[in-house]
């Protein structure tokens, strides 16, 4: 098998790294907007890079795996579609709902697959507590905590191009929140911060934010996220319900210090990024991806996955700027009943 892969970022670099070592997987083409990025890199695995986006294409690949700035999501996906290949790509599929919703109807149309990399669905521990509320083990939940915090925010540039800490960061929890409990958001509270460094000002964007959630059956969620927790890199995820209560993401390396005389001594090595934190995660999403590309599985995240999370995103975003509750029925692209 034969990938191309646009992007040769951070995340890009992982995923390269990743497919580089699956046994399916015998070649890779590899492009970037900054050539030298891609031909670095393309020598470091023995691989091959190309010029440009449109070689991807023309030397011909057996998939696509898309890791640019969001903002070029959509187009590079609807090439794919329009071309017949599989595409794995990461969130969100654009920073808009009309751009996400187009890109989605070339998918359909061309009949090909689109997995996005939402990769805690991965993740041990967030499988772990999907199968407590599954299975009866916390009785009727009532409550669910989820919490993303960065140590440090990324460069200023970056921030313009986001789309913002709920449609970037949190999007990742509002995407797990829906698989684990299998419910979905009936309406958002949303507010943010932005007492940070001046760039996130500059970009309209917020450092630190958080949102209320209620679920279609009346379970209540929070959902905070913040780019400046100097103490590492902290994902959590807490579900409570009227027989016992679980947690994600709490291990010895949680960024996380008690004040009690006995409780746990602090992280001697705590989490710094997510690289690190869902690494794991991160090899198996695109191991599944190999999986559907051979016909071997069904997709396990599609675009129509993706919309449902930007929508919530897109409602916190609105609610944030309106000072109001915003009902997920006034966002467009509601999941078919």
């Amino acid at each position: 098998m034969r990938i191309g892969v646009i992007g040769t970022g951070r995340i890009g670099t992982l995923h390269a790294r990743t497919l580089r070592r699956h046994r399916e997987v015998g070649s890779l083409i590899l492009t970037d907007a900054r050539p030298a990025r891609a031909q670095e890199l393309a020598h470091r695995l023995g691989e091959t890079a190309a010029p440009g986006v449109d070689e991807i294409f023309r030397w011909g690949v057996d998939a696509v795996v898309i890791t640019t700035a969001t903002a070029a999501h959509a187009e590079y996906i609807g090439r794919a579609a329009r071309s017949g290949l599989p595409v794995f790509c990461e969130k969100p599929i654009a920073l808009d709902l009309p751009g996400t919703l187009h890109a989605l109807a070339e998918v359909e149309t061309a009949g090909t697959v689109l997995q996005m990399g939402f990769q805690r669905r991965f993740d041990a521990g967030y499988a772990g507590a999907r199968e407590a509320v599954r299975g009866g083990r916390l009785g009727r939940l009532h409550t669910v905590r989820a919490m993303t915090c960065d140590q440090s925010p990324p460069p200023a540039e970056w921030l313009s191009l986001s789309g913002g800490l709920f449609r970037d960061t949190l999007i990742h929890d509002f995407d797990v929140l829906r698989w684990v409990t299998g419910r979905e958001v009936a309406d958002v509270y949303a507010t943010g911060s932005d007492r940070g460094p001046a760039m996130f000002r500059e970009a309209g964007d917020v450092d630190t934010g958080a949102a209320l959630l209620t679920l279609d059956d009346g379970t209540l969620a929070t959902a905070t996220a913040t780019r400046l927790n100097g103490a590492g890199y902290d994902v959590r995820m807490e579900l409570a319900g009227e027989r016992d209560t679980v947690v994600v993401g709490l291990d010895d390396r949680t960024p996380l210090a008690s004040t009690e005389p006995s409780g746990p001594p602090p992280a001697d090595k705590p989490w710094t990024g997510f690289a690190e934190r869902f690494g794991p995660a991160y090899e198996a999403e695109l191991n599944a991806f190999v999986e559907v590309v051979r016909g071997e599985r069904a997709n396990p995240c599609d675009g129509r996955e993706a919309l449902q999370a930007l929508r919530i995103a897109e409602a916190c975003e609105r609610s944030r700027r309106e000072r109001r509750p915003v009902p997920l029925t006034e966002i467009p692209g509601a999941a078919e009943t």
